[in-house]
């Protein structure tokens, strides 16, 4: 079983940073499929950045040139940095983990999901 924890929440004003980091335990495994989602209130969750096992990232058009993602093999973690941040941008966020992604990072089944981060930005 693997769990994973997310940490680096919380609220800021338009234009700050966040970083998000999500730490895997458990049947760890260095190059996991990983993505981060995110969902804000009466809408539906979507991908915000991925990174697959042989390092291939994908963002959101909503987050290029602003979001990056990152990961850390020794420390089994997955880092999404937030620049310029925008009102748009608040919700929770959540990372996910597999194995193996057999599709698109945003579109895979994940089996293991985090317990999310909540980033709030004001105007």
């Amino acid at each position: 079983q693997v769990q994973l924890v997310e940490s680096g929440g919380g609220s800021v004003q338009a234009g700050g940073s966040l970083r998000l980091s999500c730490v895997a335990s458990g049947y760890t495994y260095s190059r996991y499929c990983m993505a981060w989602f995110r969902q804000a209130p009466g809408k539906e969750r979507e991908g915000v950045a991925g990174i697959d096992s042989l390092d291939k990232i994908t963002y959101a058009d909503s987050v290029k040139g602003r979001f990056t993602i990152s990961r850390d093999d020794a420390k089994n973690t997955v880092y999404l940095q937030m620049d310029s941040l925008k009102p748009e941008d608040t919700a929770m966020y959540y990372c996910a983990a597999d194995f193996y992604c057999y599709s698109h990072v945003f579109e895979n089944e994940y089996p293991y999901w985090g317990q999310g981060a909540r980033v709030t930005v004001s105007s």
